[in-house]
């Protein structure tokens, strides 16, 4: 199988500036792990600068096999219930030391043998943070947790201002079959539902918060299940959506069907916004979960 060669507008800036060198080396000497850093997100650099971390919750191992995704495997260890302390700790320990922090993105792996206690730390980890430092703003990415109501109602009641749960890709890929480099069989979501994602989305909506999706392009899907993709979203009434290019990790994982062009994502981005009415699209080749995302809040909060 071929590898589709990187266009030249997949390209990473260096990263710099006075709050990302504070951040780095406060990070680096408080001995924290930030999803930006381990992932190595092509855009740490400027979500660094305008004070935008994320911290992954809930251990190292995920439950599930998504053949995008480069976090490990396999049975799920005990959860840690002092996790939501540390972090608070973490947060107050960078702030003491003047960094530049505004936005708070708490994401985590899958846990599906303990999906309601999961929900429990995600909640609890918003409320210790909150108290440490009020003025913060707190994003939550959180699993679908198998679509268990009693669980995505702990992490509502904890009020993030921000709920997102990515949507992925589109409905067809979820459990379609697609043959790696290496030669493993692999699906982007096998153990996730389309429709119980749109689900936990609305609820989160009707409850009153403010509720953001994510979506990869170049994993097999067609332009036009994109655009029926958004139409799903704006009708469970979905106010952000990032939109970006996939990459693969490695030959073990699903191989990048193609690479779409800037133009595309910016037709996407009007299409959304302008066509069907979307409140934000995030959309370009480079963009992530959190890019971007102390101001999409900023932009909806004083618009709303």
């Amino acid at each position: 199988m071929k590898t589709i060669q990187k266009p030249a507008w997949i390209k990473a800036k260096i990263p710099g500036g006075k709050n990302y060198n504070h951040l780095k080396n406060l990070v680096k000497e408080l001995n924290l792990n930030t999803v930006c850093a381990e992932a190595k997100c092509p855009n740490i650099g400027e979500c660094w600068g305008a004070g935008t971390l994320t911290f992954m919750i809930l251990g190292d191992t995920c439950t599930r096999s998504c053949g995008f995704c480069h976090v490990k495997t396999g049975k799920g260890g005990e959860l840690d219930w002092e996790e939501p302390a540390r972090v608070a700790e973490a947060v107050k320990k960078l702030s003491e030391n003047n960094a530049h922090i505004k936005h708070l993105v708490i994401t985590s792996i899958n846990r599906d043998d303990k999906n309601y206690e999961s929900a429990c730390i995600f909640a609890e980890t918003i409320n210790k943070v909150r108290i440490v430092n009020p003025k913060i703003k707190l994003e939550v990415l959180i699993p679908d947790f198998k679509g268990e109501n009693h669980a995505i109602d702990e992490v509502i009641e904890a009020r993030p201002d921000i709920l997102n749960h990515n949507i992925e890709t589109v409905p067809r890929l979820y459990n379609h079959p697609q043959i790696t480099q290496s030669g493993k069989t692999r699906y982007v979501r096998p153990q996730a539902d389309y429709n119980r994602s749109l689900d936990l989305l609305e609820r989160s909506k009707q409850s009153g918060l403010l509720t953001k999706t994510g979506i990869m392009l170049g994993l097999g899907e067609s332009y036009e299940e994109v655009i029926e993709t958004l139409n799903d979203l704006n009708r469970r009434d979905c106010d952000i959506v990032t939109i970006g290019q996939y990459l693969q990790p490695t030959l073990d994982h699903i191989p990048v069907s193609r690479f779409y062009h800037p133009t595309e994502f910016e037709s996407l981005k009007q299409y959304g916004e302008k066509v069907i009415g979307i409140p934000h699209i995030e959309s370009g080749p480079l963009v992530r979960s959190s890019y971007h995302a102390e101001k999409q809040l900023i932009k909806l909060t004083n618009n709303g």
